[in-house]
């Protein structure tokens, strides 16, 4: 049989969840057997879960769990060095060129385990069969736009924390945005046509901030875009990978200007195709931003669990447009599985 052991996360403010209890219940029905980890965070209480029929274990337990177990979490684990042997279904930002992606595979390597990524379970046609993406761009454009209120009032950005739901978050934004006693920002996504750029600008647009959206007819000559340059708020939407064009170089900060917020909500700096090149670290939940310039001021937000801010919709949201890849978990040798695996593998060969 089976078995899926649904693990908590280990991360700071990481509430997400990849599966709901109805979806567990669908996996129990169908004869998989299914382990969720009790968790401090989990915005879906564990309650749920054991009425859907799974068996619960204590958070964090996951290293002993059987062998033929299949490891499910979202976010990274402990970097702890220890080999991997399970099977693991999660985000392991590996497949590109990451620096910190090297010791991880350097792990799976070392215990004989299996990295099924998320971000890689793809179908026939190459495009993924579950993303985060619109929530990630929602939020990661309210963290932006917090980043510019508090320029406004001459300050550096101070933590963030979830919210219950976006209504919640909307209403803050509104209030923050009304006691600037400005004129709102204006806005510019590349990637507007993606599932990250469309949450991005859909966040503008409940806030009446005017959007100008790019996709790839817009930057198919490479740059420089002066434009950008232009906008109050830049919205970094697009993945970095060989090829993706320089949107903001060093030399924009000694350039004249009106931006003064960036959102990577794409977030790769530890990439070699890291299209804005003025920061090399992820921001965080307590400090999110990076000053990249005094004077004029710019700040690049770059956190990299941007949907747990919105926890439930976001969980919801993803949690459905997975089920049906794990619902096929009892074959790995086909779909989504295997091709994950082969990314995987070819990934593995080159540690």
């Amino acid at each position: 049989m089976t078995h899926l052991w649904v693990r908590a996360e280990q991360r700071a403010n990481e509430d997400r969840v990849g599966i709901t209890p109805d979806g567990a219940r669908s996996l129990v029905e169908a004869g998989i057997h299914v382990t969720v980890e009790k968790s401090v965070s989990r915005i879906i209480p564990i309650d749920g879960y054991a009425a859907a029929g799974c068996a619960i274990a204590e958070e964090n337990s996951w290293p002993s769990a059987p062998r033929d177990a299949i490891i499910f979490g979202l976010k990274e684990l402990p970097e702890d060095g220890t080999p991997l042997f399970h099977r693991h279904i999660m985000f392991g930002h590996a497949f590109k060129g990451q620096h910190a992606g090297k010791i991880l595979l350097q792990r799976f390597k070392a215990g004989g385990g299996t990295l099924y990524d998320l971000e890689y379970l793809v179908d026939e046609t190459g495009r993924r069969v579950a993303a985060f993406g619109y929530w990630a761009g929602f939020a990661g454009a309210a963290v932006t736009l917090k980043a510019w209120i508090a320029q406004q009032h001459g300050e550096i950005c101070g933590p963030v924390s979830s919210y219950p739901n976006k209504d919640a978050l909307i209403a803050d934004l509104k209030s923050e945005l009304s006691n600037t006693g400005k004129l709102a920002p204006n806005a510019i996504v590349i990637g507007a046509l993606g599932r990250v750029g469309t949450g991005a600008a859909d966040l503008c647009e409940n806030l009446r901030i005017s959007v100008t959206k790019w996709d790839m007819a817009e930057t198919a000559n490479g740059g420089p875009f002066p434009e950008i340059l232009d906008h109050d708020l830049f919205f970094n939407c697009i993945l970095a990978r060989p090829g993706t064009p320089v949107f903001v170089p060093s030399t924009a900060l000694r350039e004249p200007r009106r931006l003064s917020a960036i959102g990577d909500i794409a977030c790769d700096p530890d990439s070699d195709y890291n299209p804005i090149p003025i920061y090399h670290e992820a921001t965080s939940w307590h400090a999110p931003v990076h000053r990249a310039a005094d004077d004029p001021v710019l700040d690049v937000m770059a956190i990299d669990n941007l949907p747990s801010l919105l926890p439930l919709e976001s969980s919801q949201d993803y949690a459905a447009q997975l089920l049906p890849s794990l619902r096929t978990l009892d074959d790995l040798t086909t779909g989504v599985w295997a091709r994950a695996q082969t990314v995987f593998q070819t990934n593995l060969n080159e540690v």
